[in-house]
């Protein structure tokens, strides 16, 4: 039987990320503030604007497009989710809400001299990722490969339990994994790097849904 995964929208257009999870063998249910629903088999948080920056002890400074509603939501999906032990996907703002979730901070703008593309208007930018032994990302893509991003955020102090799993070429956290739960968070996407969005320069970002697909089943 196919996994049923949850995913938790800003509202937008989710066909991306609807398509990978169905190519990895799930079926998936697309939401903008989604109530907890734990008949699901697992939770996917996906990209999206900045989140306030109050909920990480911070003044606004350089975050934008922030929509105090979707973040509740998505705190209060983790609540549920991560409390039944249930498998976690987090990808881009995802990936931040997650650190933020278990006490964690975000650098609100990483600017050029950490992320040398800084949200270009043309789109993702590709550039390599390096990773920790033993990690997920390591297991399946190696120790250094191409990703795509598009982002001006990322992770600062890292949340309770939370070890860094992948950085960028400037040291910007690309991936977290945590000590028990059945997470898996990257700051790139890989839903714009597998199916018909598949890059020759990049890796095929599949394998991180077909892996949290595993985990869910």
């Amino acid at each position: 039987m196919n996994p049923n995964i949850m995913l938790s929208t800003g509202g937008g257009n989710a066909a991306n990320y609807l398509a990978a999870v169905e190519a990895a063998g799930g079926v998936g249910k697309a939401r903008y503030l989604p109530a907890p629903d734990l008949s699901c088999d697992g939770l996917v948080l996906v990209g999206g604007d900045d989140m306030d920056p109050a909920l990480f002890g911070q003044k606004n400074t350089h975050s934008r497009g922030i929509d105090r509603a979707r973040d509740d939501a998505e705190l209060a999906l983790l609540d549920a989710f991560c409390g039944a032990r249930k498998p976690v996907l987090a990808i881009c703002r995802g990936h931040q809400v997650v650190n933020v979730w278990l006490g964690g901070g975000l650098i609100q703008d990483l600017g050029p001299k950490l992320v040398p593309f800084h949200q270009k208007e043309e789109g993702d930018q590709v550039h390599l990722v390096r990773t920790a032994e033993g990690s997920l990302l390591r297991r399946l893509y190696g120790p250094v490969f191409p990703v795509n991003s598009s982002h001006h955020q990322g992770l600062g102090q890292l949340g309770r339990g939370l070890a860094a799993s992948a950085w960028s070429e400037a040291g910007v956290i690309e991936a977290v994994e945590h000590a028990s739960l059945p997470l898996i968070s990257v700051q790139f996407h890989p839903e714009r790097m597998t199916g018909n969005l598949a890059r020759s320069d990049t890796v095929d970002g599949g394998a991180i849904f077909r892996a949290f697909l595993k985990l869910c089943e």
